[in-house]
């Protein structure tokens, strides 16, 4: 048995959600995917899905085989791709999209940038504080700032976002510094929906969660507006970090509680390596991880 080809076909039916559509997609016939599976499951001697008339679903196993497969799948295209990068200029369209306000302060410098290097490339920027569907949109990549619990795309790392607490200091004058996150209950808050339903923040305390209820003058699903009330003055504000950086540099905003911040977010590059990436996507993956590691390092 062909181990890359059967480890191929097991990641096209996780992705696909069904024999079928992975025969179709792979140009197999259906009888021969479904003996590769088998070969691969019995020589694994475990059981990769859970099969009925209707549906097909990983096993335990499955999840964890399939990690695995893709990071190795992965690396052979990166390795392969490399050789040919060097020698083909890139040309066509590529569509990612981003995070609002991450975009245009970090992805939208390193895109203008790749543009001037490579004129033959056209990028279509979306910037949506939205998850999108990738497949259905018709979309090569995205930023994403969360965990990513897609088992069907691979991510890839390039640092982590703080989630901050800060404050105008004419607030601060006015309210005082508050030493724990219970003391914001009483305390004017600006309610960013960006973060679930915008009432609640979170705080870690020795990896101990806790929740507080918040209330406020003011609230909105929009980044800008939220950030420049909380310069402004009239509430204290939960962002993440580089949302708000600009002013805290500026000394018109200042974190404060940062020893009870809830852990990190991270940020990555997300892509589906199902697809055979072309050459001109690759370059701009590996163009856009190294520009926005050095910028968030740097932020």
């Amino acid at each position: 048995m062909d181990k890359l080809k059967a480890m191929t076909v097991f990641v096209e039916i996780a992705e696909s959600g069904s024999l079928t559509a992975a025969a179709e997609k792979l140009g197999r016939s259906l009888p021969a995917v479904v003996r590769l599976l088998a070969a691969l499951e019995q020589q694994l001697q475990v059981r990769l899905f859970n099969r009925t008339t209707r549906r097909i679903a990983l096993t335990e196993e499955g999840r964890h085989y399939l990690q695995h497969c893709q990071k190795i799948l992965c690396d052979i295209d990166e390795v392969e791709q490399s050789l040919v990068n060097d020698q083909v200029e890139p040309s066509g369209t590529i569509t990612l999209t981003a995070p609002v306000r991450f975009g245009e302060m970090y992805v939208n410098p390193a895109i203008v940038k790749y543009l001037k290097q490579h004129p033959q490339i056209h990028i279509n920027l979306l910037l949506l504080d939205r998850v999108v569907n990738m497949l259905e949109e018709g979309i090569d990549l995205a930023v994403r700032i969360a965990h990513i619990g897609d088992s069907s795309v691979i991510a890839k790392p390039l640092g982590n976002i703080r989630r901050v607490i800060c404050a105008s200091p004419e607030l601060l004058k006015q309210h005082g510094v508050p030493q724990r996150p219970e003391s914001f209950r009483d305390f004017p808050c600006i309610l960013f929906s960006g973060f679930s339903s915008g009432n609640k923040w979170y705080f870690q305390n020795h990896k101990k969660r806790i929740s507080v209820n918040i209330k406020g003058p003011y609230k909105c699903n929009q980044v800008s507006s939220s950030v420049e009330s909380c310069v402004s003055g009239l509430g204290f504000g939960q962002f993440l970090s580089y949302q708000v950086m600009p002013w805290v540099k500026q000394g018109r905003l200042k974190i404060i509680l940062s020893e009870y911040e809830p852990e990190p977010l991270p940020v990555s590059i997300v892509f589906h390596h199902s697809r055979l990436m072309p050459p001109r996507v690759r370059m701009f993956v590996d163009f856009l991880n190294a520009e926005l590691r050095q910028a968030l390092n740097t932020g």
